[in-house]
């Protein structure tokens, strides 16, 4: 006969429980400030005082309950408990925890894996009851949608604003602007580095070169940095706000819940607000800029309305490289100095030999100069600038050169002998 002998469980040992608490607010407005301070002290007064607790901290986060992401310490405090530092949290509600209510799912159920109970003061629930749950999912759905009604709210007010042509006032690092007592007001010594900028492109500088002459010059950028980006550089010479006007709704947010923001290229309403704000450049210069990056970047405008761009790369330090086109293979000239002479030559040429464009004359560059001076220029001189205006493209062909007009005018040069290397 098997002897079984009864091992009776151990009695549980009368140890304090290692107690936190968690609080969240969504903004850092003063009132909101002010409530996570009471909760803070309710919360640390609370664990303190109660004789069979150790205080395990009170963990806080100013941000919205809809996404993990930025909140720090509400990781902090998930990673103690994995660490087997935490046996008991407190919070004041579901929301507060999370208004995703898959992410409350997935937090109460990592907590009681490793045995540690999550109390909700308002619902009076505990996460370690698996059969409160499904009240907890419940809750936590109710929380969700009532952030959906929320967001359809504010982007409801925000549209009705995009309709009266309402700007936004509350710029920050707005390198030419500032905000005073809800208005847009200039701050001169940043607006003066816009209009150099402005004026530098049109001058022909490329954006990296644009850059380095700011940095040379120590002209920092509105958050005070030494070093420019270009890509910001480029942003400024597109942004309307510099001529007076608003684009309005330039991005939107798809989903409440992610917070994503797209650009709006037609999936929304945009919003025109024109003289909104006083204007550092004026609407000639604006135009004249945003001309310049088309040619640029060589965007063709078809019939049917669609936009091309040329496989061609724009020249920051050669005027004629924008302009000097094969008319046999349509490849882009450079600039090249062969026996001490400045010329300029088939892309193709020179990189596949004189059998792949046979027909393309190598020009000497101050005959080019002299050929436009002639045709363009009225003031005796050869002008970059009024070239850079006037002048679309010239198209080389083995004999002749077409001159194109930005008004679509053409006229015909012959290429003397000689110069054709």
């Amino acid at each position: 006969m098997k002897n079984v002998r009864i091992i009776p469980p151990k009695p549980k040992e009368n140890k304090k429980l290692r107690v936190a608490a968690y609080c969240r607010v969504s903004t850092s407005g003063p009132e909101q400030v002010r409530s996570l301070e009471i909760q803070i002290s309710a919360y640390t007064k609370m664990i303190k005082g109660h004789p069979n607790w150790v205080f395990a901290g009170v963990f806080y986060d100013i941000e919205s309950g809809l996404r993990r992401s930025g909140r720090k310490s509400l990781d902090k405090l998930l990673r103690k408990a994995a660490k087997g530092k935490i046996d008991y949290i407190i919070t004041k509600s579901i929301s507060r925890v999370s208004r995703d209510t898959l992410e409350v799912l997935k937090i109460i159920r990592f907590l009681r894996e490793r045995g540690i109970n999550m109390h909700f003061e308002n619902e009076e629930l505990d996460s370690i009851a698996v059969d409160k749950e499904f009240e907890i999912t419940l809750r936590g759905m109710l929380a969700q949608d009532e952030s959906r009604n929320i967001s359809e709210n504010i982007k409801w007010g925000i549209q009705r604003r995009f309709e009266r042509g309402e700007i936004f006032t509350k710029y920050k690092n707005f390198m030419g602007y500032t905000c005073v007592d809800g208005e847009i007001v200039i701050v001169q010594e940043q607006a003066a580095v816009v209009r150099n900028i402005f004026g530098l492109y049109l001058q022909g500088l490329s954006l990296g070169q644009i850059k380095s002459y700011l940095e040379s010059q120590g002209i920092k950028t509105v958050t005070g940095k030494d070093d420019w980006n270009a890509k910001t550089i480029r942003e400024m010479l597109k942004n309307e706000k510099y001529k007076g006007d608003t684009m309005l709704q330039k991005t939107f947010i798809e989903d409440f819940m992610t917070g994503k923001k797209s650009k709006n290229i037609g999936q929304r309403n945009r919003y025109y607000v024109k003289d909104s704000h006083p204007a550092i450049v004026s609407v000639e210069l604006f135009d004249k800029v945003q001309e310049e990056m088309a040619q640029r970047a060589r965007l063709v405008h078809k019939d049917n309305g669609a936009v091309e761009a040329k496989a061609r790369k724009y020249n920051g330090k050669y005027l004629l490289g924008n302009l000097l086109v094969c008319g046999a293979c349509g490849a882009p000239y450079r600039r090249r100095t062969e026996r001490g002479k400045v010329v300029w030559r088939c892309a193709t040429r020179i990189e596949k030999g004189k059998e792949a464009c046979a027909n393309s004359p190598t020009l000497d560059e101050g005959w080019v100069h002299a050929s436009l001076e002639v045709a363009i220029c009225q003031n005796g001189a050869y002008d970059e600038g009024i070239i850079r205006n006037e002048v679309d493209k010239v198209q080389i062909f083995d004999a002749f050169i077409i001159i194109i007009r930005k008004n679509g005018s053409k006229e015909k040069k012959v290429v003397p002998e000689r110069l054709n290397l």
